[in-house]
């Protein structure tokens, strides 16, 4: 119909019956712009949304990490993993604070990582949003960790055993003093120490 009308006005032509049928031709030409319309807009927008679909899934693909099995004790728990998580224990394990209770009964709050009245400091690099360093948890912890593909396998937490209470002898640390220099509390034993500690949250 375009190229019927573009013709027609191209020709230097007149008379009642060219007009006519030049009107004729518009009309037929206007009452199928919208159908044209609506069915072009339609096909790109059937397009767009199979593009973006493939897009997405795509993304997800590459960007989702297997799921990790975590031993500790007598429990085998499957968990998320942080999106990026190296695999082959290479690094660090990332999983969510909400699956932490499920693995070791700790929980993650302001003041640390806690089991009943124990509350372990956490630094705020060993977490990232929803995202917690269980393995870096573990070594803060002196804990054993043996890492093969998706599956890790945490040992025995020393600051939870018997002989921690029972003796009552607290479990070592350190920290740097005011000219810098590294002290370990073990560095005191057999003296009356007088342990000040603080927070800022």
């Amino acid at each position: 119909g375009f190229r019927m009308l573009s013709s027609m006005l191209s020709r230097k032509a007149t008379g009642v019956n060219y007009c006519q049928r030049a009107g004729s031709v518009l009309s037929r030409v206007l009452r199928l712009l919208p159908e044209c319309l609506c069915t072009l807009g339609t096909m790109r927008r059937r397009e767009f949304l199979l593009a973006s679909g493939a897009a997405s899934v795509t993304l997800a693909a590459e960007t989702a990490a297997p799921p990790a099995t975590v031993l500790f004790g007598d429990r085998a728990v499957t968990v998320k993993v942080k999106p990026g998580n190296p695999r082959n224990g290479s690094a660090d394990l990332w999983v969510r604070s909400a699956d932490l209770p499920g693995i070791n009964d700790f929980h993650v709050k302001p003041q640390g990582a806690c089991k009943g009245d124990l509350c372990i400091p956490i630094p705020k690099a060993m977490k990232s949003g929803e995202w917690f360093n269980l393995s870096g948890f573990g070594r803060k912890l002196h804990q054993p960790v043996v890492a093969e593909g998706n599956v890790w396998s945490f040992g025995e937490i020393p600051v939870l055993r018997g002989d921690f209470y029972e003796s009552r002898i607290a479990p070592d640390f350190s920290v740097p003093n005011r000219k810098g220099k590294t002290v370990h509390l073990s560095d005191f034993r057999g003296k009356k120490v007088l342990i000040l500690t603080w927070a800022s949250w």
